[in-house]
């Protein structure tokens, strides 16, 4: 391991290296957080957030582990953050953003896609973060269970829940129609 003692043989982080890893993983958090919030403004947020939580926090990281997975953590960490806030913001009844562009507009271009992103919407945050990181993101589940920070067991049953709702809440002629190996172009 890279770190000895505090403040002894610490990672540093060359400006080139920072530049690299922010054009190389801004682009997918980005995708991650406006899946998530559903909000391009939030999205832009948490992407700055989780890169500046990054810097800040890069001495800590282990470099014997993938670096992709730590980034995707904290991007996933810093937009249930911002959730939380909105939800307690809500509940006080101060406006959040005057007209958001919907996640649908952004993403989905037909009308098949644009219902099956409803259906996922309803689902719960937990179950939308497996759909999301694992059809649309292409993270493998041991992958997703490293970033979430829960058990591959727990990674696999949110999975399975997550599809049995969303198998539940489309009509079954819908089910053929537009098949789930259409979200994020991976197979279910």
């Amino acid at each position: 391991m890279q770190r000895i003692k505090k403040g002894v043989n610490k990672l540093s982080l060359s400006k080139e290296k920072a530049q690299q890893i922010y054009l190389e993983h801004s682009t997918y958090i980005y995708r991650v957080a406006l899946l998530i919030t559903k909000s391009a403004a939030n999205a832009e947020d948490i992407v700055q957030d989780a890169f500046i939580q990054f810097f800040q926090k890069y001495d800590t990281f282990d470099e014997s582990k993938p670096i992709k997975p730590w980034i995707y953590k904290i991007a996933l960490n810093t937009a249930r953050k911002l959730l939380r806030k909105q939800r307690r913001l809500t509940l006080w009844r101060i406006p959040l953003e005057q007209q958001a562009i919907s996640l649908e507009n952004i993403v989905l271009a037909n009308e098949g896609k644009f219902e099956l992103w409803e259906k996922i919407n309803k689902l719960g945050l937990k179950y939308r973060e497996m759909i999301v990181l694992h059809y649309y993101m292409s993270f493998k589940l041991p992958e997703i269970s490293e970033i979430l920070g829960i058990p591959l067991g727990t990674c696999k049953s949110r999975l399975h829940h997550a599809l049995k709702k969303l198998r539940i809440l489309l009509p079954e002629e819908q089910q053929f129609q537009y098949p789930l190996e259409e979200i994020g172009g991976r197979r279910v």
